[in-house]
């Protein structure tokens, strides 16, 4: 039997690889002489992806709210994904660096513009309903949004804003975390212990935010910008794309959370608990938290009025 050239010379060439490995090539072709062709539905697993909407009542919109979540956490896999090739990298060079940045900052613009689904695109009454079933469960608790967080700048950055200074110098990470700012907003609005939601929080994931904080300490993707040839750290391209990410996840993120609990839990005499009890007035404003990432990239004024034109704008919309 005549063999192709091209055929021939792919199968030295795959003979070679497996000889250098100790395997034998003839084996991997009766595997694949005998693999079912591949399809779609059984690449990406749609029929457990699509099974994976269990909602909790009867209420239609549910369906939505759930699905708009877990779409959400899978972007945010794919900025996890990203930033831990940053966090690897040994090259230092602007071009990767950048083009990294700009993958995550096209994950964030996704992930805000897709958020009209959950300002406008429930029934509010209906969302009103469920959400009373979902207890103490809470958007608080993602905890991939955390990882987030640890992977992009130190954990001192990420202490409550009224105690930062006292963690200027500190490298006592239990400390910091014990201040990070979001467990201020998982307390409870009357008696200000601790919500179910924020314990069942701790519990399930702290020592992994742990371990994570204790492997980027050196690293995280501030630190890893700061560490690049000065060079490097100029290109404006690169400095461009580092402060539109600390914008969109630290001012439009959150505020895109804050139109939906405006939409869905403002009343005209006073406001709705948010799920789980958690004190989304005071915690989701990005003005309230001056979380800033990359804080070298900002002026001191901008740090000082970080987000405050766009709570302005929220809070006092005829301004």
């Amino acid at each position: 039997m005549n063999i192709d050239s091209e055929i021939a010379e792919r199968v030295q060439k795959l003979e070679e690889k497996y000889k250098n490995s100790g395997q034998n090539l003839g084996s991997y072709l009766d595997g694949l002489l005998h693999q079912r062709y591949l399809t779609y539905w059984d690449y990406i697993h749609l029929d457990t992806l699509l099974s994976l909407q269990i909602p909790r009542t009867h209420f239609p919109d549910e369906e939505i709210f759930i699905m708009y979540h877990q779409i959400t956490e899978l972007y945010f896999k794919l900025i996890i994904h990203e930033q831990k090739q940053l966090i690897d990298d040994k090259l230092q060079n602007a071009d990767f660096f950048t083009k990294k940045i700009h993958r995550i900052n096209t994950y964030f613009k996704t992930l805000i513009s897709s958020f009209e689904i959950m300002i406008n695109g429930m029934d509010k009454e209906q969302f009103l309903q469920y959400r009373m079933s979902l207890l103490p469960a809470s958007g608080f608790q993602s905890a991939q949004y955390r990882m987030i967080e640890l992977y992009s700048t130190p954990l001192k950055n990420l202490v409550h804003h009224t105690v930062r200074d006292q963690f200027k110098d500190s490298e006592n990470l239990e400390d910091q975390y014990e201040n990070i700012y979001w467990k201020k907003g998982a307390v409870d609005t009357k008696t200000g212990e601790k919500t179910l939601t924020l314990k069942q929080f701790e519990y399930r994931y702290t020592p992994r935010f742990m371990r994570i904080a204790n492997e980027v300490v050196n690293s995280s993707i501030y630190l890893k910008y700061l560490q690049l040839p000065d060079d490097v750290k100029a290109n404006e391209k690169l400095i461009e794309a580092m402060r539109s990410l600390d914008v969109s996840a630290n001012v439009h993120w959150p505020l895109m959370h804050m139109g939906s609990a405006y939409r869905y839990l403002k009343k005209e005499q006073g406001a709705v608990a948010a799920t789980g009890g958690t004190n989304w007035r005071n915690y989701l404003p990005p003005s309230f938290q001056k979380i800033i990432f990359f804080p070298e990239l900002w002026t001191a004024q901008e740090r000082e009025d970080w987000g405050k034109q766009w709570v302005d704008h929220m809070f006092n919309p005829e301004k």
